[in-house]
């Protein structure tokens, strides 16, 4: 009986053990919104989401003090939240000066992809409500499909951040997987 209880202490202390490393560390390599796994590039930071909303979010983050980018993933399940469409249309006026704005669709591992980019001033702040202007930005977005409900995906920040995070950004929607 002492043998089962020490090495059930010990294996209990084990666990614990990688338990706290995982959470003093806080930040899953990979995680699920709505229908896919996403893998999440190293550099960038987890942040817990800061509504009910957002399913996870991510913080992109320089070295050259340019600021950061938040990446904020939302799925609403089955046939909600409004449509791709409605989505692009929304985001693009979000930036009423909006320049190099385009839309773009893909497939990667089966799943329609809706890329969206723009840049210039970006009206922060919820629909309906306040809204701050935040000069020289930029926004590129995701929306994935599935008949399980879109995922969205929007990266907001400094425009020179933002655009060197593109290729990170891709990567990380293209090779989600359902």
């Amino acid at each position: 009986m002492r043998k089962l209880s020490l090495l059930s202490a010990f294996g209990l202390l084990l666990l614990c053990s990688f338990g706290s490393a995982r959470a003093a560390d806080g930040a899953p390599a990979t995680f699920k919104v709505g229908d896919f796994s996403f893998t999440r590039p190293a550099s960038w930071e987890w942040v817990e989401a800061t509504s009910a909303m957002r399913k996870a979010q991510l913080k992109v983050s320089d070295t050259k003090k340019m600021g950061s980018a938040d990446v904020i993933f939302f799925y609403f399940g089955p046939g909600s939240g409004g449509g791709t469409k409605a989505n692009v249309d929304r985001w693009l006026g979000q930036f009423p000066d909006g320049k190099n704005s385009k839309t773009e669709e893909t497939t990667a591992n089966g799943t329609k992809i809706t890329y969206v980019q723009t840049e210039g001033t970006f009206q922060s702040g919820m629909p309906g409500g306040p809204r701050t202007p935040m000069p020289n930005q930029m926004l590129q977005g995701a929306i994935l499909e599935s008949e399980q409900g879109s995922v969205f995906i929007k990266m907001t920040g400094p425009a020179e951040l933002v655009k060197s995070s593109k290729d990170a950004f891709r990567k990380m929607a293209e090779t989600a997987m359902k």
